[in-house]
């Protein structure tokens, strides 16, 4: 596909397919806040209330005086996580049913069906209109990666303050490199902003800012309650923080990511987050293991890990602030606080693109040892230390496996009482939109919802298991509801404790798997064969997901699986890598159109 054509499908994906009354002010005040905080491939055993060694105090007092969700389960990748959590609904009922990258360089399979929008479509009422129209104050800070055009923005969505970054993911410190995939479109509400005029820009400390402040305005002002959303883009790489940060963990990981696995799996048995006799998935990699490489790759490994540590800990800090904050306005104990990354930690190895490549990397950056993590840099930390990061699951973002789609989840809430500490419960980003409304005493709208008909959640309400100490007393889901996944042509449903996966194969012969993860953490045990009447009751329930949700597999599953060939594309004159054009598709937002210009430019000199 050239250039102009995925320009072309990219435009096209984002302009052709295409107010209640308010509660009393006094039912209003007696209203709790919200607060929703989400990290960027952050993997489930990267903060220290799930066994980290990385400092994240403020994430750990969460935990010790909230709950710590074990068992919560999200898409394998962001942007239909996103989905999920602003619907209540399946990615593929929200508008993606593939990521809308995915479907640009794919557009004869999905290309104007529904669900497969690539951006929150109008089928679902997102869960920050329905408290607008409810009286809250609605702001959010940070990733958005759900629209691109302005009746898609923030703002166009529920959002009545916002500051916003339109795309995927971006560097995280100013800069005049211009990454094709990582297009730096920010907005507040409508307005298009160039990043580069801001001060002081790291993109965790300025999210974080952002919120803040749009609070302060909301609490001198109307006083209404609050839902705030705090969409972090870190660690998502490329992995850079501040200096001081990442010569804190220098030498830390020095012995490599087999070992840091094995620590942090006996923290997670000491803490009871994992079962003693739990089976743990083994590493699946073609990468070097750590005893191969030579004494400067495992320096350069070493340090990819430092930073990646640095920005988690980071992201605790920029949190802390927000609670500092709630503290001294006294709305601290009135704020219902969830943190939770949007899938596994990123095992994605970028070495054979171009402009990363080892070989190339000095021409566009400046990977050297001693500027790695600075914003002139571009690296990731690879598959091994990923594995370590979402141990003891299988694989890691962007597969069906749990290492995709198992992430870390606290709720913090003091009116809740005293309940679990922790919690095995199984539970999904889709749960997340039927708590908040039954927390605020607000009812879904239903089937129609500002003059156009939506569709009803999909996910639970936890606020019953919340308030009970026995966790065995009230069950999010019931022994037979089903809940399906479907991604890249992965495809995964679960019912109890037993999970079903697909996942096809060069050969074509892949089947379904069977796994009990009551035990089986690591998906390692495949039960297909020992039980395949259970198999057949799990495989009749994928086929009703399908139905019920609109998945559209493609014929060659193994074609599109995870990374897309955005990747590659990178390194290939004729294709275009699928950045967030329909940014740029208002002619007024000029900034955003001198970056697709530059972008086309770059592309055709340097390829």
């Amino acid at each position: 596909m050239s250039i102009i054509s995925l320009l072309i499908v990219l435009f096209i994906i984002e302009y052709v397919q295409g107010d209640s009354a308010s509660m009393s002010q006094s039912k209003l005040n007696d209203s709790p806040n919200f607060l929703i905080i989400i990290a960027d491939d952050l993997g489930w055993s990267d903060l220290s209330p799930f066994g980290s060694e990385i400092n994240t105090p403020n994430l750990q007092m969460l935990a010790n005086n909230g709950i710590r969700f074990t068992d919560f389960h999200t898409s394998s990748t962001c942007s239909p996580t996103r989905s999920m959590l602003m619907s209540g609904t399946d990615n593929h009922i929200a508008g993606f049913g593939q990521m809308r990258e995915t479907i640009a360089l794919y557009p004869d399979i999905w290309l104007g069906k529904p669900g497969y929008e690539g951006y929150l479509n109008k089928r679902v009422a997102a869960l920050p209109e329905i408290l607008q129209d409810a009286g809250y104050f609605t702001t959010m800070s940070g990733k958005w990666h759900l629209g691109s055009i302005p009746e898609r923005f923030p703002v166009s969505r529920g959002f009545e303050e916002s500051f916003a970054l339109l795309s995927g993911g971006a560097i995280h410190y100013v800069t005049e490199i211009l990454i094709p995939l990582l297009v730096p479109s920010y907005v507040h509400n409508f307005e298009p902003i160039n990043y580069t005029l801001l001060e002081n820009f790291y993109s965790t400390d300025y999210f974080a800012t952002q919120l803040i402040n749009n609070l302060k305005v909301n609490n001198a002002k109307s006083k209404k309650p609050f839902f705030a959303y705090l969409p972090f883009t870190a660690p998502h790489w490329p992995l850079q923080a501040p200096a001081d940060l990442i010569a804190k963990y220098k030498g830390m990981y020095d012995d490599g990511p087999t070992v840091l696995r094995e620590k942090r799996l006996a923290k997670q048995r000491q803490l009871g987050l994992l079962p003693d006799d739990a089976i743990v998935s083994p590493v699946y990699t073609n990468a070097k293991e750590w005893e191969k490489l030579t004494p400067t790759e495992r320096a350069f490994s070493a340090k990819t890990m430092e930073i990646y540590a640095a920005m988690v800990e980071r992201i605790d800090f920029a949190i802390g602030r927000v609670i500092d904050y709630l503290k001294e306005s006294n709305q601290f104990d009135n704020t219902f606080i969830m943190f939770m990354s949007d899938n596994g930690a990123d095992g994605v190895d970028m070495r054979n693109v171009s402009i990363f490549s080892p070989t190339q990397s000095t021409q566009f950056f400046n990977n050297s040892y001693e500027n790695l993590g600075n914003k002139d840099s571009f690296i990731w930390y690879g598959p091994r230390w990923a594995q370590a990061s979402t141990a003891p699951s299988r694989m890691t973002k962007g597969h069906i496996t749990e290492g995709g789609i198992r992430s870390p989840a606290i709720v913090h809430y003091p009116k809740l009482g005293k309940t679990l500490n922790i919690s095995h419960e199984f539970t999904t980003v889709m749960d997340i939109l039927p708590t908040v409304l039954e927390l605020a005493n607000i009812s879904h709208p239903g089937t129609i919802f500002r003059n156009r008909t939506v569709v009803t959640p999909r996910g639970k309400s936890w606020v019953s298991h919340l308030l009970n100490s026995n966790e065995h007393v009230h069950h999010v889901h019931n022994e037979q509801d089903f809940i399906g996944w479907e991604l890249f042509g992965q495809r995964a449903i679960r019912r109890g404790n037993y999970k079903a996966i697909f996942i096809p194969n060069q050969l074509n012969t892949a089947k379904w798997e069977l796994y009990n993860l009551t035990q089986d953490k690591g998906e390692f045990n495949n039960l297909a064969d020992q039980q395949p009447d259970l198999l057949k009751e799990l495989v009749d329930a994928w086929f009703i997901y399908e139905a019920e949700t609109g998945v559209i597999l493609p014929e060659d599953a193994w074609a599109i699986r995870y990374p897309p060939n955005i990747f590659g594309s990178l390194g290939n004159q004729n294709v275009t890598p699928p950045i967030e054009i329909g940014s740029i598709g208002v002619i007024n937002y000029i900034n955003f159109y001198l970056y697709a210009c530059a972008l086309v430019l770059y592309l055709s000199l340097s390829f």
